[in-house]
């Protein structure tokens, strides 16, 4: 099995010295093989989350800039054999938004996993709408070729039912060329997977509905020998050290590598 896995750590907001052993304590305990992460900062040796990560995890961490020194960070415990990042498109607002690629060395062959992090504005469907879009066609484009199909991962900061994840599931073309990616909890999770829960004391005070806008999304696999969904779950829920690691929960899903562990 590939364990893949996707996170908010939230930039460095809230309690960062409470919340920094709790985050590196959920990343350790859940052993994964590759997550994407999202808020991650490159701002000074006094904030550089990929320092901190490479040195207290000792993973390889790839990091892809989104704007003013904060961006998307790829987590593997393999080999990365080719790195980029895409920006994406803004939809006239003054955010700027990116996908990082990385092609992993796994075991079973290479792995083309994804990390992104769309507009969070509840009215800015539309722009999620031309990010989803621009995501899904880069990532297939860099999967070409390859036996396991691409694992996108991150914050889309919309709910199941929204337009902009109908388009990555296959059920809407927003006005183009239908794509489909497996929607990993949907397919093989438990229970609501909300990911953004007042239950979450950094997420209560937004006063906003309670939702899934976490995922993994898995291109459609050739066989179910590589890239099949076998299980999905949120993860990172239980508070560590009397804290939570972040202002969201993550989902964590495990994947078929033609028996490779």
């Amino acid at each position: 099995m590939i364990r893949v896995a996707t996170l908010n750590i939230w930039n460095f907001f809230g309690p960062w010295a409470e919340r920094a052993p709790a985050l590196l304590a959920a990343i350790r305990g859940l052993d994964a093989d590759v997550i994407g992460l999202q808020e991650v900062v490159r701002q000074g040796a006094d904030r550089d989350h990929v320092a901190w990560l490479e040195r207290e995890l000792g993973l390889n961490v790839v990091w892809g800039e989104a704007q003013g020194g904060v961006g998307n960070a790829i987590l593997t415990k393999h080999a990365v054999e080719y790195q980029e990042t895409f920006v994406l498109p803004n939809g006239g607002t003054h955010e700027q938004r990116s996908i990082v690629h990385a092609k992993i060395a796994t075991p079973s062959g290479s792995l083309p996993f994804f990390s992104t992090h769309l507009n969070y504005k509840l009215d800015e469907g539309h722009v999620r709408a031309e990010q989803v879009r621009a995501c899904a066609a880069f990532a297939n484009l860099r999967s070409e070729g390859l036996a396991f199909p691409p694992v996108m991962v991150g914050d889309f900061n919309a709910p199941p039912d929204a337009d902009e994840i109908r388009y990555v599931k296959g059920l809407t073309s927003l006005g183009g060329p239908c794509v489909y990616f497996v929607d990993a909890f949907e397919m093989a999770g438990e229970g609501s997977g909300v990911t953004w829960s007042k239950a979450n004391p950094f997420t209560a005070s937004w006063m906003e509905p309670d939702r899934r806008i976490d995922y993994v999304f898995v291109g459609q696999p050739r066989s179910e020998s590589l890239g099949y969904v076998q299980s999905a779950r949120v993860w990172a829920t239980e508070q560590l050290g009397g804290v939570h690691p972040t202002d969201h929960f993550g989902v964590v899903s495990e994947l078929s590598s033609g028996g490779a562990s």
